[in-house]
């Protein structure tokens, strides 16, 4: 029996155990910093891609590399694949019991029919660019168009006044956009006759104006995490022409642009529209800090991947469901700062989680997600 119908097996085994550890979650107090019952009413809304991804590609017509509702995927906490491109559980789903609140579901999942404490819209392989993934991934725009159902879902149960309070205080968590800088490294040539600032101001103007959207309908506090160093991924380690293994430059200098703008267009953002109020979180310096250092963090390897193969496992083929013949998988997870070929460990997304939480402004800026979450809409 081959290590493949081995984890198939596990995980047939463990599937109570899925819906067992997902309610035994949900009920467990907040281990750090959490909020006071007193708190006003809130929701919490996540829109993005991989990184943020509960699992709503379940639920969609793509491939298999958009997916990963398959094993050894969830082996670390759920036991079971869920749809998180993780070992266990990602970043909205710390942020969440932080806070007091239940595990936000994906919102494509046909048991989830109350959105009273938020929806995940995000989907692996995202962007925000219409032509990034076309097809494939749910892009920003129809996420947008997810969150407006909702919002007329709550606002007819609760009426405009209550429904206005909620969508006021609630938070809107944004990871999206590395998709659109990554793309041109991976082949496409959609983007190649734009320069690369053009890129940019393209992927954040169509992002603000999705923001602007949301505001209309209440929005008032928008949390952001920067774009990681795309170059350093062990996949874009794999691709880099230069064959010595190290980081793509090129790739991660896209990144580096676009987290020098954006908090730019946020501010122009702030100043036209009363009550808008933003906060970003620096992925790029917390993740290249453990690809750098990872024994200071607690990891063992920074730059392999837990699972693939290839060079740095950055062949993307964790758990043998995309065409490829064989793929290695770590014996723990927790040694290795990257779970596969672009995506980090469940022991990683925790630390990004507890920083974007309670950190301070080198971390997050202007505010952290406490902040958000325990202070109505900021007023200032």
């Amino acid at each position: 029996m081959d290590q493949f119908q081995k984890m198939k097996i596990i995980s047939i085994f463990h599937f109570l155990f899925l819906i067992f550890s997902t309610f035994f979650f949900i009920a467990q107090p907040s281990r750090i910093h959490n909020l006071t019952s007193s708190q006003n009413r809130l929701a919490f809304f996540i829109f993005g891609d991989s990184f943020v991804d509960p699992g709503n590609n379940n639920f969609i017509n793509t491939t298999e590399p958009f997916r990963a509702n398959f094993t050894p995927y969830g082996q670390t906490f759920f036991k079971y694949p869920t749809g998180r491109v993780s070992d266990g559980r990602i970043m909205p789903d710390f942020i969440a019991e932080y806070a007091n609140l239940p595990l936000i579901p994906a919102y494509l999942d046909p048991h989830n029919k109350l959105y009273i404490h938020g929806a995940n819209f995000a989907s692996g392989g995202a962007g925000v660019l219409v032509e990034t993934h076309r097809g494939l991934a749910i892009g920003i725009e129809t996420q947008l168009r997810y969150f407006k159902k909702v919002e007329r879902s709550i606002r007819k149960k609760l009426g405009d006044s209550r429904a206005y309070d909620l969508f006021s205080n609630s938070v809107y968590f944004f990871h999206i956009g590395g998709n659109d800088y990554k793309v041109p490294f991976e082949g496409s040539s959609v983007h190649e006759k734009y320069s690369e600032t053009e890129h940019a101001y393209m992927v954040i103007g169509n992002l603000t104006a999705v923001l602007e959207e949301i505001y209309k309908k209440g929005g008032r506090k928008f949390a952001f995490v920067g774009i990681p160093p795309l170059g350093c991924l062990p996949h874009t380690r794999l691709l880099n022409k230069n064959g010595d293994g190290s980081c793509w430059d090129e790739a991660s200098a896209l990144a580096t642009l676009h987290n020098k703008l954006f908090p730019i267009a946020l501010q122009k953002f702030a100043d036209k529209f009363p009550g808008f109020k933003y906060t970003v979180a620096d992925m790029y310096t917390m993740l290249q800090n453990r690809i750098d250092n990872p024994s200071k963090y607690g990891f063992k390897e920074g730059k392999k991947a837990c699972c693939g193969s290839g060079k740095f496992r950055g062949i993307f083929s964790c758990g043998r469901m995309r065409g490829e013949e064989e793929f290695e998988l770590c014996e723990n997870p927790n040694e290795y700062l990257f779970f596969d070929s672009y995506h980090p460990n469940e022991r990683a997304y925790e630390q990004f989680a507890k920083l974007m939480w309670s950190g301070d402004s080198q971390v997050i800026n202007p505010y952290n997600l406490k902040q958000f979450f325990q202070y109505g809409s900021l007023q200032a």
